[in-house]
């Protein structure tokens, strides 16, 4: 029964006009232009694949590609630095665009979020929401360290949780928002949009919105997303995304 009726809500919803949902950009550093790229078309948060390597942060998505990887100082953190201060204490002339940075660690994540803290101390106005509304907040996914000490680090630091993880009150408020695998829901086709829907409310109830990562990358599956209450649509076709939804 439960199944008929996910049908149902297809066929329901399926003609109908949503608003723009929330973009990620997948690896925005692949991008011909990262970061700009991602402030151009207002996504909601931007991806960046880091290593830590002889006390450097540095941008890429395997360890083959770190001998030319640029850093995430250079790529990343300096230009926001310079776009705030050039638009007076925001990332751009849009005064409601405050992105998220999502920084997803792909080796030592303890040590990777001591240099990532160390990095930005200077800079609370840039990244830090409690002293600036319009600062990117930094999210820590990947390799996040032990959720037991989440809470020990500096307020402006968020996390990427997860579906299956429990947290008390005070670890959830450094949750930025939730995330987890397509290929955990994947299924006969009404079985996972029951699955979605169902981690979807979970999600919700927690006050936080939903990421889900390795879906189909196309317009089909950027509105089945939506109908399906995923909030943050993981996508590397950021331009063609925006455009689908502005439609």
């Amino acid at each position: 029964m439960k199944h008929l009726i996910i049908i149902f809500f297809f066929l329901f919803t399926s003609n109908l006009v949503f608003a723009q949902p929330h973009i990620h950009a997948h690896n925005d550093y692949q991008q011909p232009q990262p970061l700009d790229h991602a402030i151009q078309h207002k996504v909601y948060s931007l991806e960046a694949d880091v290593f830590l390597k002889n006390g450097k942060l540095l941008v890429a998505h395997d360890k083959e590609e770190l001998a030319t990887a640029p850093k995430l100082k250079s790529l990343y953190l300096k230009p926001i630095i310079k776009l705030f201060k050039k638009h007076q204490g925001r990332i751009s002339a849009d005064t409601a665009y405050a992105p998220v940075l999502m920084i997803d660690i792909k080796d030592d994540g303890a040590a990777a979020i001591a240099a990532i803290v160390k990095a930005v101390k200077n800079h609370h106005r840039v990244f830090d929401r409690s002293i600036n509304p319009m600062a990117v907040q930094i999210v820590i996914s990947g390799n996040r360290g032990a959720i037991s000490q989440w809470i020990a680090y500096p307020a402006y630091i968020f996390f990427d949780g997860r579906p299956r993880e429990n947290y008390d009150a005070a670890t959830l408020q450094r949750v930025g928002f939730i995330s987890d695998a397509y290929k955990n829901y994947a299924s006969p086709a009404d079985s996972t949009a029951y699955k979605l829907q169902q981690v979807s409310a979970q999600v919700h109830r927690q006050n936080k919105l939903l990421r889900i990562w390795g879906m189909p990358d196309d317009a089909a599956s950027w509105q089945r997303q939506q109908q399906l209450g995923i909030d943050i649509i993981n996508t590397d076709k950021v331009a063609e995304c925006s455009s689908f939804f502005k439609k």
